[in-house]
């Protein structure tokens, strides 16, 4: 009898001990939370109306702005440089308030050109500034 008892407190020893592992991932766990938590992402933002929002743009009219892959800006179709792009959106704004404005970039423009135009744009008091993109270029 005396064997049995010592061959059944052993084979109780014998097991993996599994609490350094679940303790392991439970740190893993708790790294992953946090690093995810401060990765940001640079983006931009970009807002599309929905159908009903688009007609109603439509019926008001907008303000179209062409940037060709040169870099030359058109405002309503006349040419403009970058920092008489905010004076001419404050005077069709004051003729036309209801208008929107539309930034038409084709292939080649520069992205910096179109950053600086939508900062003149809003400057000039327009808010919402709506891009499109255009195949030629």
């Amino acid at each position: 009898m005396r064997l049995k008892r010592r061959m059944s407190a052993t084979s109780d020893e014998t097991g993996i001990d599994l609490a350094p592992m679940l303790d392991f991932v439970l740190n893993l766990l708790i790294f992953f939370i946090i690093t995810a938590v401060f990765a940001k992402e640079v983006g931009l933002t970009v807002s599309r109306p929905n159908s009903s929002a688009a007609t109603e743009k439509k019926e008001a009219g907008s303000i179209v702005i062409v940037i060709d892959a040169a870099g030359k800006i058109l405002v309503d179709k006349k040419g403009v440089d970058v920092r008489a792009v905010r004076a001419s959106i404050e005077r069709l704004h004051a003729q036309r308030p209801d208008d929107s404005v539309v930034v038409v970039a084709e292939k080649g423009a520069q992205t910096g050109i179109l950053v600086q135009v939508i900062d003149q744009v809003r400057q000039g008091g327009i808010q919402n500034v709506s891009i499109a993109a255009s195949e030629r270029g």
